[in-house]
């Protein structure tokens, strides 16, 4: 039975475009695989915390000599971990924030970034520990940056996944959301299409 990890990143819940999207991609992608297993993280409804002096010290205390505080810091970080590895397909529900990833998505990025846990370092340099496995990434922007310089989000979020292994990524662009109402429907649709394409793949 095929897993899929869902992560939704945006403020505005199930109402905001990406998170829309990737809903209606899980949707379709359940249908095309009956009998699926979906886990669902909300990280506007259950944020991560931000990464700061506390947590980091935890996860680089070597695990013998970790307080108890440290140890359920780390155990949440084990826990986020454990779903990627049980996931078969991930789906990233992204809008653009000022040019950006959302810092809620950040912060868990954060978390899932461990040495010895989901990359190491080696003579021919870091490695992936994840496994390859299709991630497909919803990106959802009130302006229009796909090819542009302004895309910071696709270069990121493609070398972050890959140094964790993740290199089978997919895009799916929806942008000029808020270009006006004729604009934002050729953008959903345009979105839609893809998503009928890659979810039946």
């Amino acid at each position: 039975m095929a897993t899929l990890l869902q992560i939704n990143s945006s403020l505005s819940g199930d109402n905001g475009h990406s998170s829309a999207l990737s809903n209606e991609f899980v949707q379709r992608w359940q249908k095309n695989n009956p009998g699926s297993k979906v886990i669902v993280r909300d990280l506007a409804r259950h944020p991560i915390p931000h990464l700061d002096a506390e947590r980091m010290h935890a996860m680089i205390t070597p695990a013998d000599k970790r307080t108890a505080t440290q140890r359920d810091i780390v155990e949440y970080s084990d826990q986020l971990i454990d779903e990627l590895r049980r996931a078969d397909v991930i789906v990233l529900g992204v809008p653009m924030y000022n040019f950006g990833i959302p810092s809620t998505l950040k912060a868990y990025f954060d978390h899932i970034a461990r040495s010895g846990e989901t990359f190491r370092y080696t003579s021919n340099g870091p490695e992936g520990l994840l496994g390859n496995k299709p991630v497909y990434i919803v990106a959802a922007r009130g302006g229009i940056y796909q090819g542009t310089e302004a895309d910071s989000q696709t270069g990121y979020l493609n070398t972050f996944l890959a140094f964790l292994g993740l290199k089978d990524t997919h895009f799916i662009y929806a942008e000029g959301l808020n270009m006006g109402g004729e604009h934002q429907q050729k953008a959903l649709d345009s979105a839609n299409n893809e998503i009928n394409r890659l979810a039946v793949a």
